[in-house]
């Protein structure tokens, strides 16, 4: 920050002092910089800190307030618009990912596996231009398998064995060596006779004393398709891998798994993520998890053109993983687990609740919302908030 800026950021730290302001750095951050923006007076600077202290003032929420129903009813009636079930991800035409309903339902509900994981694989400073290191990290991290290096392959019914030839431009093509399919191929396939002619392999089962029939032509055929689908490169649980190029190259995947992705050269750790809650929990910890749990909502209510307060959404994330882990809302999660018994029971099993409850000789406090209009007594919010007590 420059001379000058100092100089400006000191004086509307001061006026805002004189306002008896207590303002977040952002805010002073911003109002700096409308003021050098808009060439304001000294005058008009008062006027704007006392408006926005105004605004700022009136954003707070009151002691007493019923956050939890707001929270519910600002989610769950732009919830009710959405449409679309998948789209194409961020301008990527061959990714489909899961939007509207479907995605905001696998949020809240924190799904361990979801319908279309995905990732951004970000790069550091030394490699987000260079385009021969981002295709070389593409193809290690993209599933790839036997058939995608071949340039012929043919079962012998004949001879009952599989004849596959391995192109070598191909090879090159996928940033692979031969040795190590080479590799891949007699480790996967111990339990066979494996020549190797140069490019061409014959792989054919051996006859088991076992099995008396011999060789079937069933056995060669699951050979064949065993052969085909043998992965001998790539991240697990990581299909494909599309490279886009913005203002730097960006890898989007079909699949994730990110522990392994930021374990490799090159990648930039804090930008790189992916859509699935449950592995940024186990990754990166419960508190990256709370702030993906915000993202992830923030932006599947923004693509259907909704805007929700963001506080609402952090409430919701705040109640999920509050106690250390991902707990979804609902039966199995924050709504099954709450202390009132009636709180429980009024949601859903309500006889399995109650038996238990009544089994471990459980005591309601009746310190909740739910279980007070249950037995008609007013609520502990708003007016019911405060307890009046009489002098003796």
């Amino acid at each position: 920050m420059g001379d000058i800026d100092q100089k400006i950021m000191n004086k509307v730290i001061k006026i805002a002092k004189k306002k008896e302001t207590n303002f977040p750095e952002s805010y002073i951050d911003d109002i700096a910089e409308a003021y050098v923006r808009r060439e304001l007076t000294d005058k008009e600077l008062e006027t704007l800190i006392t408006k926005v202290k105004k605004a700022y003032e009136r954003s707070k929420v009151e002691s007493g307030e019923a956050i939890g129903t707001v929270a519910a009813q600002s989610v769950g009636e732009p919830g009710t618009q959405m449409t679309m079930n998948t789209f194409h991800y961020a301008g990527v035409v061959e990714l489909n990912v899961t939007l509207g309903l479907p995605r905001l339902i696998e949020i809240v509900d924190a799904r361990k596996t979801i319908s279309t994981p995905t990732m951004a694989i970000y790069f550091d400073e030394d490699h987000r231009f260079d385009d021969e290191f981002v295709k070389k990290t593409a193809s290690t991290i993209a599933k790839i398998t036997i058939n995608d290096v071949l340039d012929d392959f043919h079962v012998d019914y004949g001879q009952m064995n599989v004849e596959i030839v391995i192109g070598p431009e191909k090879v090159k093509e996928k940033h692979l060596e031969f040795d190590d399919i080479i590799l891949d191929i007699e480790k996967s396939f111990k339990k066979h006779t494996i020549d190797i002619d140069n490019t061409k392999i014959t792989i054919a089962p051996k006859l088991d004393k076992r099995n008396k029939s011999g060789i079937q032509i069933r056995d060669i055929r699951l050979l064949a398709d065993k052969i085909r689908d043998l992965q001998i490169s790539g991240v697990k649980d990581v299909i494909r891998v599309i490279i886009r190029k913005d203002e730097e190259w960006v890898l989007h995947t079909e699949g994730s798994n990110l522990k392994s992705v930021l374990k490799m050269e090159g990648i930039d750790q804090v930008r790189t993520t992916t859509n699935h809650i449950h592995e940024i929990y186990t990754v990166l910890g419960i508190e990256a998890a709370r702030n993906a749990i915000i993202k992830e909502a923030l932006n599947t209510l923004e693509e259907q053109g909704l805007s929700v307060d963001i506080r609402h959404i952090m409430l919701v994330a705040d109640m999920m993983t509050a106690d250390g882990t991902v707990k979804s809302i609902g039966r199995h999660g924050i709504s099954g687990t709450k202390s009132s018994v009636l709180a429980r029971a009024a949601f859903e099993e309500t006889g399995k609740h109650l038996l238990n409850a009544s089994i471990r000789g459980e005591v309601d406090k009746l310190t909740g919302i739910i279980e007070n209009i249950i037995i008609g007594q007013p609520i502990p919010l708003g007016t019911g908030s405060v307890s009046i007590m009489m002098k003796k």
